[in-house]
């Protein structure tokens, strides 16, 4: 009924070519660090324009309250109790000569890229994978994408300046250099803009990678297209060029950091941060820009959102700028400042202009949603439901199974469920099948500032049943004790 519906939409568009689909993804960008969910010190004109022309979900999940599994979730429709990467799995090192990238996709994994492959799209990832390094099986070639540019390697990404980026399966070499993406301050004097300069350099990553993925709309402006952009900040280091920091002179408090143990020094780490979002949201507004100049605005579907929450160091003082929105936790952390991030969704002529949602969603309902904007018949299961309802104004489907799993030393293991209103967090499963259930109702405390599992142990009950509904993991460390 559904892909009938979408049929007789395309019909009365008089156009039987579904939409373009561009599906931007930023890296560890806090549920509160955009304007239109809230955010007073960050400019983010761009990407409010497109909420506003479109679809706000205000309880929408990412897959990991980390980089490589969110984006796992999202590329296969299966949750982290049952997808392949269920943390972050590092090879190799930071340096060129050790560029191994992560735990690699297994091969002819059905992905978001093989499904549309499938459905006659043009297909294409620009920015950063994480999903598996030079040379293995989880290269983006292999995994349903016709093109790729950006990092393969996420340690890789941590230098926004980086000596090189890869271009399909070749090494594309940049002006940079190379230098560690993790070094303390070197200089005599902190407050001299000049002792920076070794922290960045010419070629800056995110502005050639808007720029591959303008030349592939273009490209491909007469056919269906899938672009991927998983975007690489505001994840760190705190890099952007220096005329972003002027925007936030006298609107932030800082003083240089000097690196610590983690990422890079910055005279200006606030102005930096908020300057790099500014960034991202400018590129956001080069694309919708190129959409309209092409006349691809009326047909195509663009989503944004984040792989997690804010993160937790290098500098950024996430407590000013309110990066969470009030939720609890950020990146790293399955509380809900860890894994609700924003979600915008613009289709002129099917999505209601200024609308918002509370349906409940998440990364693994996005290729059920895109199945049935295509028409494609999903082979393998899915933890997801189409959320296509939501898109066009209609009844909104029952929630897809919520589940997470994190598997950092931090926690000793972490595991969260939501059912209804209800959201279940389990910390320290690793080490004891006895580790307990904290209950929140999410209605009345989004905060999750008071556990109700000793009021509602049937809850907890039902909250431990989804977590102990996982299956095993072929990796030992990431499986918990029963």
């Amino acid at each position: 009924m559904l892909r009938l519906s979408l049929c007789l939409l395309f019909l009365a568009g008089c156009s039987t070519q579904p939409p373009n689909i561009i599906y931007i993804l930023a890296d560890d960008l806090g549920y509160g660090e955009l304007g239109i969910y809230g955010q007073e010190i960050i400019h983010t004109p761009h990407i409010d324009r497109l909420a506003n022309g479109g679809l706000r979900f205000t309880q929408h999940y990412s897959g990991s309250p980390v980089c490589a599994p969110s984006r796992c979730t999202l590329l296969t429709g299966l949750h982290t109790g049952h997808c392949q990467v269920r943390d972050n799995y590092e090879l190799g090192g930071f340096a060129d000569s050790t560029e191994r990238g992560q735990l690699p996709l297994a091969p002819e994994t059905f992905t978001l890229g093989r499904m549309l492959q499938h459905a006659g799209y043009a297909t294409a990832i620009i920015g950063k994978w994480g999903l598996g390094g030079p040379g293995s099986t989880g290269m983006p070639n292999l995994q349903g994408f016709d093109f790729f540019y950006g990092y393969l390697d996420q340690k890789q990404a941590h230098n926004h300046y980086p000596s090189h980026l890869w271009r399909n399966t070749a090494w594309d070499t940049l002006a940079n250099g190379y230098f560690h993406p993790h070094q303390r301050f070197d200089g005599p004097d902190p407050d001299d803009p000049a002792a920076y300069a070794r922290y960045k350099g010419v070629d800056y990553a995110p502005d050639l990678m808007v720029h591959e993925a303008e030349m592939f709309i273009r490209a491909n402006a007469d056919k269906p297209f899938f672009l991927y952009l998983p975007h690489t900040v505001p994840h760190l280091a705190l890099q952007v060029p220096d005329e972003e920091l002027n925007r936030y002179d006298g609107l932030v408090e800082e003083s240089p950091y000097n690196g610590s143990r983690n990422y890079l020094p910055h005279i200006r780490p606030q102005s930096a941060y908020a300057g790099m979002i500014t960034r991202m949201d400018a590129h956001v507004g080069q694309l919708v820009d190129l959409l309209e100049e092409l006349g691809l605005t009326g047909r195509t579907l663009i989503f944004f959102s984040s792989d997690n929450g804010p993160t937790y160091v290098g500098g950024v003082d996430i407590q000013q700028f309110n990066s969470s929105g009030g939720l609890r936790g950020g990146k790293g952390e399955v509380y809900e400042g860890g894994i609700r991030v924003p979600m915008i969704a613009t289709w002129p002529g099917q999505i209601v202009p200024g609308t918002k949602t509370d349906h409940v969603s998440a990364f693994w309902d996005v290729m059920p949603t895109l199945a049935d904007i295509t028409g494609v018949e999903l082979p393998v299961k899915s933890n997801g439901t189409s959320f296509l309802p939501v898109l066009l104004g209609q009844t909104p489907p029952a929630p897809s199974e919520m589940y997470w799993e994190y598997h950092g030393r931090r926690w000793g293991g972490a595991q969260a469920a939501r059912i209804g209103d209800w959201k279940g967090v389990r910390l320290g499963g690793h080490e004891t099948a006895k580790a307990p259930v904290e209950v929140y109702d999410l209605s009345r405390d989004p905060a999750e500032t008071t556990n109700m599992a000793a009021e509602h142990p049937d809850i907890a009950a039902q909250l431990l049943a989804i977590m102990h509904s996982r299956s095993p993991s072929d990796i030992p460390r990431w499986n918990f004790a029963r």
